[in-house]
């Protein structure tokens, strides 16, 4: 049950994420996790073992994390990355374990040392969940990402060495640091190998022939718990063996093939919700823990409440104040070595602060602090003081840092790509290229392609909350194409007259609601009222004498409403055909649709098995074309500079996943 109430609180924080944006989807989580803690009948109490822990959770999210990372951008701005993620690490370890073990006395040095550790490393989604209209320069963005991948290596190591200490009471400095050292590149070493290793086991399966989507993936998937396993089996670090094998991803073939991209579309796929869900997890955890962390410490007459939070405020200025000390000599090392005649300014100050308060505490320290061994004393009070940090780091993430870092002006480039409207644009295209190659033999096959482009039109107006009005006015004329027809009919007395009239009396009413006046005296409507009650009246006189019965009455009215669907269909076909029309195209199909859907139901086809099949079989052959003419279009599109580069290969990358769906690969 808890199980999967942690994973429903996941899934509905990602709708509450799109709904409320600002709001980073790691502090949604908590809230949830702190309504299903609050709820439940009983305390909810996590035992999980610490090994078992860093496992299931740690090892797939730094794999994923080092799999995706710019390796370009993380190379270029490797010193800042390395400064933050090794030395601030340990600077922050050491600052906290002295300034909580002189706060709190009876939480040893070496405890104290561990829990700083733990609040050295920073979160990924966390960075990723800061507001999209942040202006965060790319090199700060660059800088945080690659720190917050590194960092939560050397944070774990320093932890385990840390708390190690703390259990067993010795520490050796020599031996600690042959130990460290060992677990540290023994532990990269390790990664690249087993990484390597499992490269040429994918590559001899391949050459076997005996390889497809499911093994390469669940292979993938696999890798990083295997890693960390061996790597930690032999005393190495199993944080870095994942890490380095993530950074060096030599799983994923080089190669370029349909077969490759497949398999890269299903791997994303499910490393993404693999991500999010232990991620979300994690952080749904921390919040169902938090009334059990905060109540047992909260109740205790050990420390008084008012310490408790001045212990958690204190613990968090100390965190924050000895990273932006850290981040201000880092950027002004790198203003000196930019530009030396360049005075150090406000400028500088604002992007030190954004980047000290964009590494707010996350997954990492909470799973790390879950893992404080029993043994430690006042191991409930440590992990209240790194959940109370955690939740002050993110606020000011959320909250502070679009205040620090406004919202970037447009550029010249977003003005001009306006991705929804040329998006719109070619799905119009396509459906009036598919309108017009439609032919009697594919017209049903025809028919479902367009309602699905017209479908992708009505999601996009709807995404980016476009008013959809309907289309009055082309309604409007559609009736009065048949009127006219009917009109041309009767007076060349090529239908009965009472059959004709009581079309047209039809054609009124819905003319009438189309203009929303029902009963509304209208001058053409009353002369056409009139005309037909006057024939229609002399009809019913001779309706009893020799002429048509009412089987051929049924008969003639469906002939002739098939004469006029067949008319307005002709004269809807011209009007997308030509460049001249300024109507909508998805307009212009969907009343067609219509029209054509309502001809087919008069004609009373009962279509066989056979002929859906091969209906669906023309459709896929349609769909396939109208995919291709939609690459096209954006590139079309592109080279006229209607796309910028990014939605150009946004919308490529949609238009591949849909092929690869069609093709029923996946």
């Amino acid at each position: 049950m808890l199980a999967l109430l942690l994973l429903a609180a996941v899934l509905v924080s990602s709708v509450i994420d799109q709904l409320v944006p600002k709001i980073s989807s790691p502090l949604i989580q908590i809230l949830l996790g702190l309504g299903i803690a609050l709820l439940a009948s009983s305390q909810i109490k996590i035992e999980l073992d610490d090994k078992l822990f860093l496992v299931l959770f740690i090892a797939p999210l730094l794999y994923d994390e080092a799999k995706n990372i710019d390796k370009a951008s993380l190379w270029r701005n490797r010193k800042p990355v390395l400064s933050l993620a090794i030395g601030l690490v340990l600077a922050t370890a050491l600052v906290v374990g002295f300034a909580v073990h002189w706060l709190v006395p009876s939480i040893s040095l070496f405890a104290a040392f561990a829990l700083g550790a733990a609040l050295g490393p920073t979160d990924a989604v966390a960075v990723a969940s800061l507001s999209k209209e942040t202006s965060i320069s790319s090199r700060s963005k660059s800088i945080l990402e690659g720190e917050s991948l590194i960092n939560d290596a050397s944070g774990i190591v320093a932890f385990q060495f840390a708390i190690a200490a703390a259990v067993t009471g010795t520490f050796s400095l020599v031996d600690a640091t042959a130990d460290f050292l060992f677990s540290f590149f023994g532990g990269i070493l390790m990664g690249i190998a087993l990484g390597y290793l499992g490269n040429f086991l994918v590559r001899k399966v391949r050459s076997w022939g005996l390889e497809n989507t499911t093994f390469h993936v669940l292979f993938e998937v696999f890798t990083p718990f295997i890693v960390y396993l061996v790597a930690n089996a032999l005393h190495t670090s199993g944080i870095l063996a994942v890490v380095a094998a993530g950074l060096v991803n030599v799983i994923s073939p080089r190669i370029i093939g349909p077969s490759i991209s497949r398999m890269n579309i299903v791997s994303t796929s499910v490393w993404r919700v693999l991500s999010f869900a232990l991620n979300g997890v994690v952080f749904v955890l921390l919040g169902t823990q938090l009334p059990l962390a905060f109540q047992g410490t909260w109740e205790s007459t050990a420390v008084s409440n008012d310490k408790l939070i001045a212990y958690v405020l204190g613990l968090a200025f100390i965190v924050i104040f000895a990273r932006f000390v850290w981040v201000m000599a880092m950027e002004w090392v790198h203003s000196r070595a930019e530009r030396a005649d360049r005075p150090f300014g406000l400028e500088n100050v604002r992007t030190a602060a954004v980047m000290t308060l964009g590494g707010p505490k996350g997954a990492i320290t909470l799973a790390v602090a879950f893992t404080i061994s029993y043994a430690v004393p006042q191991r409930d009070l440590m992990i209240f003081m790194a959940c109370g940090v955690i939740v002050v780091t993110l606020l000011l993430a959320t909250f502070v840092v679009p205040l620090l870092a406004p919202k970037k002006p447009p550029t010249d480039e977003d003005l001009r790509c306006d991705e929804t409207e040329v998006s719109i644009e070619i799905l119009r295209t396509v459906i009036e290229d598919l309108a017009a190659r439609q032919t009697a033999e594919n017209r049903a096959a025809t028919q479902m392609v367009i309602r699905s482009y017209n479908d992708r039109i009505a999601r996009i107006k709807s995404r980016n909350d476009i008013e959809d009005e309907p289309n009055t006015a082309l309604r409007l004329q559609a009736v009065r194409w048949e009127q006219e027809l009917a009109l041309k009919l009767i007076d060349d007395e090529e239908i009965y007259p009472i059959i004709g009239y009581q079309y047209l009396s039809r054609l009124a009413r819905i003319e009438n609601m189309l203009k929303h006046h029902r009963g509304r005296w209208s001058a053409q409507n009353f002369m056409l009222r009139l005309r037909a009650i006057a024939r229609s009246g002399w009809h019913r006189i001779v309706a009893g004498l020799p002429g048509i019965n009412v089987t051929e009455r049924v008969q003639a009215i469906r002939d002739l409403q098939m004469q006029c669907a067949e008319h307005v269909v002709e004269r809807l076909q011209q009007k997308l055909a030509s460049p001249e029309s300024d109507e909508p195209a998805e307009d212009v199909s969907t009343l067609l649709l219509e029209y054509q859907r309502s001809i087919t139901a008069l004609r009373n086809a009962n279509p066989s098995i056979t002929a859906l099949t091969n209906t669906a079989s023309k459709a896929q052959d349609i769909e396939r074309y109208g995919l291709r003419l939609e690459l096209e279009q954006i590139q079309a599109r592109y080279e006229d500079g209607d796309l910028c580069r990014s939605s150009y290969k946004r919308l490529r990358e949609n238009v591949a996943l849909m092929q690869v769906d069609l093709e029923d690969n996946v």
